[in-house]
C-alpha cells in the first residue's frame, strides 16, 4: 500500500507507543529510542509500498525497530556508557512505565537495570516475550530465527536474570 499523508499520520499515531517503548526496553536509553522510534518511521514512509495491510504493518514495525535498536546497542557499546543518575531518571519516565508489572519503583528500576546486563540477543528475546506479550513463535518469525534459538535464548535469559536477581536484590525480596 503506498502511504499517503493521511494514512501515515494515522499509523504513525496508532503505533508510536508499541515502537517507542520497544525501542526504549531494548535500548535502555530514552534519547537513543526516539531516535529510533524516528528512524522506525522515516523508512517506514520510505518504504510504504511494501505494507500490505495493518497487520502487515505491526509486524514489520516491530521488527525494523528491534533490528534498529539493536543497531543502536551496538553502537552505544563503542561509546562511553551513561552517567547512572541519567539512566535512571528515564526508567522512570512516564514513557518507560507504561505496560509494567504493579512493583515498588525500586524494584522495577532494579529489575530493568538487571536486564540490561543480559546479552543482546538473550535480552532482546525477554523484552520481546515478557514486557511484549510475543509468543515464541511471533518472536522467531520477527527475528527471522529458528523457534529452538528463541526458545534457547528465553531460557538463558531467564535464568541469567534469575541469578543476577538472587544475588542483587535480596533486601527488596522478603
Amino acid at each position: 500500500m503506498t502511504i499517503e499523508s493521511g494514512e501515515f499520520r494515522r499509523l504513525v499515531e496508532a503505533h508510536q507507543r508499541m515502537v517507542f517503548s520497544l525501542a526504549l526496553r531494548v535500548t535502555g536509553e530514552y534519547g537513543t529510542a526516539e531516535e529510533v522510534a524516528q528512524d522506525v518511521f522515516l523508512e517506514l514512509y520510505r518504504g510504504s509500498e511494501r505494507i500490505t495491510g495493518e497487520d502487515h504493518a505491526r509486524f514489520w514495525l516491530r521488527r525494523v525497530t528491534v533490528h534498529r535498536a539493536t543497531d543502536a546497542l551496538r553502537r552505544q557499546k563503542r561509546q562511553p556508557e551513561a552517567d547512572a543518575d541519567e539512566w535512571m531518571d528515564e526508567v522512570h519516565s512516564p514513557s518507560a512505565s507504561a505496560g509494567s508489572a504493579s512493583v515498588g519503583p525500586e524494584v522495577e528500576a532494579r529489575l530493568e537495570e538487571l536486564l540490561r546486563t543480559l546479552p543482546e540477543n538473550l535480552r532482546v528475546a525477554v523484552v520481546l516475550r515478557y514486557q511484549e506479550d510475543m509468543m515464541p513463535e511471533e518472536i522467531a518469525s520477527l527475528l527471522g530465527q529458528p523457534l529452538a534459538t528463541v526458545k534457547s535464548h528465553l531460557q538463558r535469559g531467564l535464568q541469567l536474570l534469575r541469578r543476577k536477581a538472587a544475588v542483587t536484590m535480596k533486601e527488596y525480596v522478603r
